[in-house]
């Protein structure tokens, strides 16, 4: 089977490689992991690597503040991140808490011996569904975890075709899992070293909603008595929903910080939202009655939750919502669309009746209703969305405590 998986990984390899003729995010990818090599060179045999591997940006998010909290304690280790995917590194190419930002090659023995050696890492963490064959066996002897992992019975590392990739968890020193189900799949597996410590997202959003950073711009617009209403990584399904719903009530205003902020779709919300002035041209004036504020530029969504009334995160409408953490930190009332099955902590919001479920304009418009209306609804969706945040939080530092022996 090992052959065999070895042979998959190299069709893999060429179909990208012919795929990249045409594709313009995969040829980014098989042209970063040709340069990642070169970018380990200037890596000593005297440096201490610790590596993170994150498929793409969301679950490097899931492990940025596990990484800068090791930076931060264990100041002797140089980071190193790698990304398999274009959405993670093109973003976090730049990441200034890393010492070098890398795609990872692909899983071929060769490329793992190369990268393994070049890197030679005193600790490794694969980030949340991470599992490479090759890679696991190279790392066997140097402590290697997995960070914020969830495991179903569905899942393909349970079945039977999969027993002798399975062998390969036996590297793993710990699995940090987030709850106690995946602790339980484990169990089932052979496995008895996972500690439960939670999601470090909890963490992440957390130490964002500390942080004092200024926006006089959004200040200014959410002045004057008018609601604000916040959509983060909106999609154009959320937008014409929030369009319908939302965008002839006075009372309200909108702040819209969508997922594509290229030149086509931003010019398509102006055309949707006629009132609106763009965040990188907004100025004391030209705020003054606009409607909408669209925040064409990335970075900042995560910090300005906490400016508006009502918040709403997109992606329900498609391959599934956004972090819904960034806006229920900050003490308000967070909405979603339908695809929010796999999400656990959306579904832990809607169980305890503090976010919403939105399935069209109606349902929009009658909960921001709900809320300007009844203001102890309002201030209880309030305090149960910031508690569980808070109550939540607190991973990092037991995944540190924990590794501290193999340091």
């Amino acid at each position: 089977m090992h052959t065999i998986y070895n042979i998959g990984i190299y069709l893999l390899q060429f179909a990208c490689r012919l795929l990249s003729l045409k594709n313009e995010k995969i040829k980014l990818m098989v042209q970063g992991q040709k340069l990642a090599f070169s970018k380990l060179q200037s890596i000593t045999k005297e440096d201490k690597i610790a590596w993170f591997h994150c498929a793409s940006l969301g679950e490097f998010e899931q492990a940025r503040n596990l990484i800068e909290s090791f930076k931060q304690e264990k100041k002797e280790y140089k980071i190193l991140v790698s990304f398999f995917s274009p959405s993670g590194y093109e973003i976090r190419k730049n990441y200034k808490m890393a010492d070098y930002v890398v795609y990872l090659p692909f899983d071929t023995p060769k490329n793992v011996n190369l990268f393994v050696t070049m890197a030679h890492p005193s600790i490794v963490f694969f980030v949340k569904y991470e599992f490479w064959y090759n890679y696991i066996q190279a790392l066997k002897d140097i402590p290697l975890f997995q960070v914020s992992l969830i495991l179903r019975k569905n899942h393909y590392l349970t079945k039977s075709y999969s027993s002798w990739f399975r062998k390969q968890l036996r590297h793993f020193n710990t699995f940090f899992v987030q709850d106690n189900t995946t602790k339980e799949v484990l169990h089932s597996l052979g496995y008895d070293n996972a500690i439960i410590c939670g999601d470090t997202r909890f963490d992440r959003v957390f130490a964002i909603s500390k942080e004092e950073k200024s926006f006089p711009i959004i200040d200014n617009f959410c002045k004057g008595g008018e609601k604000v209403f916040i959509a983060g990584s909106s999609w154009p399904a959320d937008e014409r929903i929030i369009h319908d719903a939302l965008y002839e009530k006075e009372n309200i205003k909108i702040i819209l910080a969508p997922h594509q902020i290229h030149k086509e779709h931003i010019s398509d919300l102006q055309k949707m939202f006629p009132s609106n002035v763009l965040y990188s041209q907004a100025n004391d004036e030209n705020t003054k009655n606009k409607r909408v504020l669209i925040i064409d530029c990335i970075g900042i969504l995560s910090y300005i939750y906490g400016k508006g009334d009502i918040t709403y995160v997109g992606g329900g409408f498609g391959v599934g919502i956004h972090n819904v953490l960034e806006a229920a930190v900050f003490y308000k009332p967070v909405a979603f669309g339908p695809n929010n099955k796999k999400f656990k902590e959306a579904q832990d919001l809607l169980q305890q009746k503090s976010a919403k479920e939105i399935n069209n304009k109606e349902d929009l418009a009658s909960w921001v209703e709900h809320l300007l209306t009844d203001e102890e609804y309002y201030s209880t969706s309030c305090t149960l969305n910031g508690q569980y945040v808070e109550n939540n939080a607190g991973a990092t530092q037991k995944i540190l405590k924990e590794i501290n022996q193999y340091l």
